[in-house]
């Protein structure tokens, strides 16, 4: 897992307005052989809300663009990814603690 801190992502909503996100981390599966990128809001970490909804997206390098994001394809992606994103929080909350 490689932790972006500084890293933002700027996507094109539905409404065709653009968002940008801070990447969390990112994170390469030997089983799907696929690298992932986990996303939240910009801001989001420092705002008062309790539930902040996570985003993921398969990462593929593409040269001279930088790269493209690719949907989550499947359930057991999901879960693995669900798994992955527990572990960092776990990792950031005993890091607070310290």
């Amino acid at each position: 897992m490689a932790k972006n801190k500084d890293n933002l992502l700027t996507m094109i909503d539905e409404n065709g307005k653009e968002v940008t996100y801070e990447i969390l981390f990112t994170y390469h599966s030997d089983k799907f052989n696929k690298d992932y990128v986990l996303f939240i809001p910009q801001g989001a970490e420092d705002s008062d809300e309790i539930d902040v909804e996570v985003g993921a997206a398969v990462y593929t390098e593409n040269g001279e663009d930088g790269g493209e994001l690719l949907p989550v394809e499947t359930d057991e992606e999901w879960a693995m990814l669900s798994d992955v994103l527990d572990e960092y929080m776990d990792d950031e909350e005993t890091a607070d603690e310290e």
